[in-house]
């Protein structure tokens, strides 16, 4: 569940990333060969023309809500409740994974996944199987 509800939050900066493409200077590309680096950048110009057509507001009130729950959630796990902070950290993520905003933002980072293999993308109904998962670890 940890896994999901780190994933979500580290897809709502993906708006800022979008807008404010890297400096590709910057990047590891050493390995990579030159189709791999033009793939890279159409991927990215991709990634940055669809987010831009999703409503920058909605993507900040979702910043704002997650930052709140993981206030919450590591309130109750500091307090010692593991089972609110699950409860509190399941349902907050079944309602992002509705949230038309959040399913837009998916669609928009979905050719990025093959470059972001570092981040764990599991999906939300195998984390939610995944009994040896808790949020509170």
């Amino acid at each position: 569940m940890k896994i999901s509800i780190i994933a979500l939050s580290l897809l709502l900066p993906t708006v800022t990333y979008a807008q404010e493409m890297p400096n590709m200077n910057q990047m590891d590309m050493t390995n990579m060969s030159q189709v791999d680096i033009m793939n890279m950048m159409k991927n990215l110009q991709g990634m940055e023309t669809c987010m831009q057509n999703i409503d920058e507001n909605n993507m900040n009130a979702l910043k704002i809500k997650a930052k709140q729950i993981e206030a919450e959630v590591d309130a109750l796990c500091s307090a010692g409740k593991r089972s609110q902070a699950q409860d509190k950290a399941i349902s907050y993520g079944k309602k992002m994974a509705s949230d038309p905003t959040m399913q837009a933002m998916m669609k928009c980072i979905e050719p990025m996944k093959g470059m972001m293999k570092s981040v764990p993308m599991m999906p939300f109904d195998e984390a939610m199987e995944n009994s040896d998962i808790y949020v509170c670890d």
